[in-house]
């Protein structure tokens, strides 16, 4: 489930809404919804939004999770405080039409505290009970408690450790940086001062290796053709971005 409810966020959420890196059939958006409620985030709107002004403003007071404000405020304390007012400001001229005409995503919204309570909380331990056998405070710690708040926070070490530590090979006049770490734990989010370099990428990472679980898990959806249109940097934009504003051109 802790895979499951990353994809969702990762290869739905991230890379297929809020980037448009690619382009999915029906049945692939229904899963990756599916997977995206797993993990119960709140609704794609309101995740797409606060991560396209992050893009827009990163690192700035109109960042949702500005690290510049402490490691802490960017993991989770943005989630504990009234946002910064450059943040309210800035986050109602962030364009979701998108997200807001597609009757899919309409659907989840307003039928979302059933939907996520349902594929977050209540199918993940019942089938922990009746395929498993555990016992129902075995099923309840593990899916309600441990496994959900694992991925939460795993998946918020890009907002918090992605922007402080690692390093900046593509632009080293950025925060965002890559880390071995974030991308382990996140399935393949790590590679963060290439996604800031180049966020239309579906790969989120120049190449793509054992750590990104994500970009794997779409290219066998596109060997199907249920995933199609996939973008990407050309060799030649990240050779001259590296020459121009990487770790070669800051030395």
């Amino acid at each position: 489930m802790y895979v499951v409810s990353g994809l969702g966020v990762t290869c739905g959420a991230h890379r297929l809404w809020t980037h448009r890196s690619y382009k999915a059939t029906l049945p692939l958006q229904v899963l990756l919804l599916f997977m995206f409620s797993c993990a119960s985030q709140t609704s794609v709107r309101l995740w797409a939004r606060n991560h396209r002004l992050h893009h827009k403003h990163s690192d700035t007071h109109a960042d949702p999770h500005n690290v510049g404000r402490g490691l802490f405020y960017a993991h989770i304390g943005w989630l504990m405080m009234k946002k910064h007012p450059e943040a309210l400001a800035k986050g109602k001229t962030i364009d979701i039409s998108d997200i807001e005409n597609d009757p899919l995503l309409r659907f989840h919204e307003r039928n979302i505290l059933w939907i996520n309570g349902l594929c977050c909380f209540i199918l993940p331990t019942l089938a922990g009970v009746w395929l498993w056998n555990e016992r129902w405070c075995t099923a309840v710690a593990w899916q309600c408690f441990i496994r959900y708040a694992s991925a939460f926070h795993c998946e918020f070490t890009v907002n918090s450790f992605a922007h402080a530590y690692g390093y900046r090979p593509y632009n080293s006049t950025i925060p965002p940086a890559e880390s071995w770490y974030v991308s382990l734990t996140t399935l393949g989010e790590g590679y963060h001062n290439y996604h800031h370099s180049f966020p239309f990428d579906y790969k989120a990472a120049e190449t793509w290796d054992l750590l990104n679980l994500s970009t794997a898990f779409i290219r066998v959806f596109r060997s199907i053709g249920w995933a199609y249109d996939l973008k990407e940097a050309s060799e030649e934009s990240v050779k001259g971005l590296m020459e121009r504003l990487g770790k070669s051109a800051a030395t």
